[in-house]
Order: structure tokens, then sequence, then C-alpha cells
């Protein structure tokens, strides 16, 4: 054989080789499925985005859960109803210093809006309810469990809005105390069941008054801490998706009978199949908190927008990491409730699923 022909042969064989080699949970090699499909390149199917550690990237190891890193103490306040009389001085954190109630269920109950300035004799109504007191570094999620009430109702009860993230000295008014408070603090955890609108609405720990958030990082293999509070991606993003595997939808969005519905699409992918990022954002969370999905990856995209990517494995990405349209994340594993192997996919305007098939490329 030739010096040219064998240079030729070498060409040939050895992307072959590397391509039947994924990183494994452990970082070493592990042969790939016959069946495992690759996603075929498309206008509407990127390749994969190059990462530090290859195309392909590694695993990246999961850091304990935001809300794992804080112990709340469920020391709430019960207040009554009545009326204040505002004195020289008075501010409306102030007011709410004194009488236990929080300063924006004030605000609300008597019409006052920004910038929150109230005037000496002006008579306000101080709503009642159980409030909580957030200290610096709780989560909603923690906050939630500590009295076993759902966080989702926390959140529409006090008006939350993007980019959910809580503060030092802020009052939440919680729901009325149910059979949770004969509970002790493992067994309202242990009864604590989440959801995704959990995450992306309580799941940032507290900071502190006048602290900024981190802004995120560039790789995994520069995590944030669990601690840290993690910035949001910027505000500008046109609502503009690609499909995060080729495959044939195999369950719709919406109600699928017998009080039963999906709040995204499922998308048949063989095991191994890689994952992509489905538009530019900041990864909001990864885990498994969520059994329903087995390893999920969610992303912020900004302008109130995210994606959710259930039945995950050999995920690629850390909470906090900045990452680009069409970049590898993770592959399609069997993990979570899945019957076959597929990926679950959801798209998210504020709070609300929407039908991903209305925002991503016809095919």
């Amino acid at each position: 054989m030739t010096g040219t022909n064998f240079a030729r042969l070498i060409a040939f064989l050895l992307p072959l080789a590397l391509a039947g080699c994924i990183p494994s949970p452990t970082g070493g090699p592990r042969r790939a499925s016959p069946t495992a499909a690759q996603p075929a390149p498309s206008s509407q199917m990127p390749q994969p985005v190059a990462q530090p550690g290859g195309v392909y990237g590694a695993p990246v190891a999961t850091p304990p859960s935001t809300w794992a890193t804080r112990p709340v103490t469920a020391d709430a306040v019960t207040v009554s109803s009545s009326r204040y009389i505002v004195k020289p001085g008075d501010t409306l954190s102030r007011i709410a210093n004194a009488t236990g109630a929080s300063a924006a269920a004030i605000a609300r109950e008597n019409n006052i809006s920004s910038p929150f300035v109230v005037k000496i004799g002006q008579r306000l109504n101080i709503p009642g309810g159980r409030y909580h007191l957030v200290r610096r570094g709780e989560s909603g999620i923690a906050i939630a469990r500590a009295y076993g009430v759902d966080w989702s109702e926390v959140a529409t009860m006090n008006h939350l809005q993007e980019p959910f993230i809580l503060r030092d000295g802020q009052r939440l008014l919680l729901p009325s105390a149910s059979t949770a408070a004969n509970m002790t603090p493992e067994q309202r955890a242990e009864a604590f069941r989440l959801d995704i609108d959990d995450i992306v609405t309580g799941g940032e720990p507290a900071l502190a008054q006048n602290a900024a958030p981190v802004p995120p990082t560039a790789t995994a293999a520069q995590p944030v801490p669990p601690t840290a509070t993690v910035a949001p991606p910027p505000a500008d993003f046109d609502g503009n998706f690609v499909w995060p595997v080729e495959g044939r939808i195999v369950r719709n969005f919406g109600n699928l009978g017998n009080g039963r519905r999906n709040d995204g699409i499922n998308i048949a992918a063989a095991k191994g199949t890689p994952v992509l990022a489905a538009a530019d954002g900041v990864i909001a969370y990864v885990g498994t908190d969520v059994a329903i999905y087995g390893g999920l990856i969610l992303i912020k995209h900004g302008n109130s927008w995210l994606t959710a990517y259930g039945h995950c494995e050999q995920i690629a990405v850390t909470r906090g990491q900045a990452v680009r349209k069409g970049q590898l994340i993770g592959y399609v594993s069997e993990a979570g409730l899945a019957s076959d192997d597929q990926l679950h996919f959801e798209i998210r305007k504020g709070r609300t699923p929407v039908d991903p098939r209305a925002h991503l490329p016809k095919r």
C-alpha cells in the first residue's frame, strides 16, 4: 500500500473509531448503542456546538440543589388585619417591620404604586395573614418545604415576578396553616413534591438587600456555587427556537384525558441521542428532583422564555452556565417515567407552558 493510500485509509477509519465512544458518567469511554441515532444535519437541526471538552464534551457532576444549602426555620408570624396611621419618618418598609406584614402586600391593599411613597396621616389597611421573613440564602422551595405548602401558590399569592429573586428582609404571605403544621420538618420535606414551575419561580437563593446576582459562567468547568444567585439572561430574546433533537412526536401538548395534561411534547429519540439547546440562554437548573422527568435541564432565554428538557443523562452543562443555540447539553436516556426512549421538551412564556410546535421551525 502506498503512503498516500495509507493516509487516506487512516483519515477514513479514525472518525468511525471516535464516533463509537461516548463519555460515561465516570469520565471513561462507553461504547455507543448500535441503535443510538445521531441527529441529521438540517436547517432546523444544527450540528452540536464545540465545547472545551470536544464536540461531545464530558458529563458534569451535579452540585447540590440550591434549596438544600440554606435550612429554613418555620417561624412565620400571624398578623391580624388592622388600620395604621402613617407617622413622621415612616416608610413602607418601616411600616412592614412594625406590623409584621409584607410591604408589597400593604402597597397592593392600599393601591400604592412605585415609588411607594406614603404621607403623614395617611390611613393604611394592613392585610392580615401568616408572613415569613426571608433570610439571605433562603430559596422559595426551601421556604415551602419548611411549612409544607405549595410554592407555586405562595408565588401567586405574593404576585412574584421575573426574575423571581427574593431579598433578605422580604416578607412572604403564606397559605393558611394546614395539616402539615403537625408534621415534623423531615415529614414536611418528604411530603413536598417539586414541579418545573417551583424550580423556575423558587429555585434561586435570596440576595442581600443591595447585592447583585453573579454573572453566568462560560463553561461547566467553572460552576456557579449553589449558594449564589445567578443573573438572568438579557431580556432581548426574540423567541426563535430550534429543535433539540430530530424525531417523531409521540405525545402532543395539551390535555391527554383522565385529568392528565402534557405541558410540552415528547419526541422519539434513541438512548444516547445528543440533546441540543434550543436557543441561547443560561442554565437555570440541572438535576433529578422531578422524578417523572429523570435528568432534567432548564434554560432561561430572556424576555420570560424558558425551555425544559426531560429524560436526559450524561449532562454536559451546569447551573449558571451560559449556552448557545445548538450547543450540546446532554443525551437522551431511559430515565424518568418514559416508557420508550424519548425527550420531553417544553417551552414556557413566563409561568405558562405553550405548545412548542408553534415556536419551532416547520419540518
